[in-house]
């Protein structure tokens, strides 16, 4: 019987979010037949008291040839059953569908105005992610399937589309999309934008920087061959720029008085559930009571707008000519007013500060020669931060006496969700988020 096929596959995928917990049942809410031997579904998971929504694009063939046995799903009668993400002959039809403009069903696919969508081009499925599937098709396009569902258009769909048609630089051209009605919204089901084929990861970038440094112990970080901070330098105007293209393209408002004294005392909840959480936050959760009280005094009206939400080394891709901007989706796992909410640019400059000591200091962990090699961590972190935040004002980013009152306090805050991420999944990098309150 297929639900039960897919609830015995479905459990063990890297993007089902129940993963530990029973599954009380699965229902087919929508089977659609997209081009013979492709069916687009989406299925209703229930554990315990939630449910949860996922999309599959379901592959049937009476036999599975050797290249997609490790998609199979099952056999329903006389048709094995598979993850057709996998296979290529089948793909090209979300192209075709999204550079036609067709309804299909429920489905509405869809195309950027202005863009033409080059439909020759074979699908790979790209193998890193935990919360989505990416196809890769050929050097040109890369299509995000939005495995579990959240009714509502997708943030990032939303800001690149918007900042795409005011030409704005670093981020990476939207193409297509398709999408469909949930709960009486509009819900994106996936989206496709250029592949930035030539493109090296910010935070791979990052890392091999800080290991030539380490490999040198007699130079300084600004000696070293893997010097970073003119890249860092880079970086920061480009992520002001886009501030500014994000300020222009949505409505902007003012976090009046009130509103960060609320921000401020959630905070404070936060550190106080981090601290019965993890005890050895305590001896340093002064720091963060102090820089919340004194965002409080200072930071009487704080500007607020849209923003990445998310933001870190691992976000950006630096091509041969920019930096480029990706993932504006916001934090994993909160809901979907949360990440479209409006909030201060500031929260995305203390993550990427955030990152550039995760950088630093989490090859450490475990290293013999740690005492030793932690003042060179130390200085990476310093001159890139800095570069970091010289380029942010270059690039027209705001940063004037009371804003940096309110980014030491949102800094704090992120090490203050690092420091329960890393006891619950790495308790040996719990040392790096702890150093961020004795700086």
């Amino acid at each position: 019987m297929l639900t039960e096929l897919l609830a015995g596959w479905i459990a063990h995928q890297r993007w089902f979010a129940g993963k530990g917990r029973p599954i009380d049942g699965l229902e087919v809410d929508s089977d659609l037949e997209l081009a013979p031997g492709l069916r687009h579904l989406i299925v209703s998971v229930r554990q315990g008291g939630t449910r949860d929504r996922y999309q599959l694009l379901l592959g049937c063939r009476s036999d599975l040839p050797d290249r997609l046995t490790h998609a199979r799903i099952g056999r329903d009668g006389d048709q094995e059953l598979y993850d057709a993400v996998h296979d290529a002959d089948l793909t090209g039809t979300l192209l075709e569908a999204m550079a036609a403009g067709r309804d299909l069903g429920p489905l509405r696919f869809r195309h950027l105005e202005g863009t033409e969508i080059d439909t020759s081009q074979r699908s790979l499925v790209l193998g890193a992610e935990q919360s989505n599937t990416s196809l890769v098709y050929g050097d040109s396009y890369i299509c995000k399937l939005f495995r579990r569902l959240i009714p509502g258009v997708n943030p990032e769909l939303e800001i690149t589309g918007a900042l795409a048609l005011r030409k704005a630089a670093h981020i990476a051209q939207p193409y297509g999309w398709f999408e469909t009605d949930l709960d009486g919204e509009t819900t994106t089901l996936a989206m496709t934008q250029e592949f930035l084929s030539g493109a090296n990861d910010g935070w791979a970038l990052a890392l091999a920087s800080v290991r030539d440094l380490y490999n040198s112990p007699e130079r300084s970080a600004s000696e070293a061959g893997g010097d970073f901070s003119a890249e860092s330098f880079r970086l920061g105007t480009a992520t002001a720029e886009v501030h500014q293209e994000l300020a222009a393209a949505f409505p902007t408002g003012v976090m009046e008085p009130a509103e960060v004294r609320e921000l401020m005392d959630d905070q404070l909840r936060r550190l106080a559930r981090a601290v019965e959480e993890v005890p050895e936050l305590a001896p340093h959760a002064h720091v963060a009571e102090e820089a919340y009280r004194r965002v409080v005094e200072v930071a009487h009206e704080v500007p607020v707008q849209r923003v990445h939400g998310d933001y870190h080394l691992g976000q950006v891709m630096r091509t041969p000519t920019d930096w480029i901007i990706l993932d504006f989706e916001g934090e994993p796992g909160q809901p979907l007013a949360e990440r479209r909410a409006l909030s201060s640019p500031l929260r995305d400059v203390a993550g990427m500060l955030r990152s550039f000591d995760y950088a630093a200091r989490h090859l450490l962990a475990d290293q013999p020669e740690a005492d030793e090699l932690r003042p060179q961590a130390v200085e990476w972190a310093e001159l890139n931060r800095s570069s970091f935040l010289a380029g942010y004002s270059a690039g027209g980013g705001r940063l004037r006496g009371e804003d940096a009152v309110l980014l030491r306090a949102l800094e704090l805050a992120k090490a203050v969700y690092e420091v329960g991420y890393e006891a619950r999944n790495r308790p040996t990098w719990l040392p790096v988020p702890l150093a961020a309150f004795e700086s």
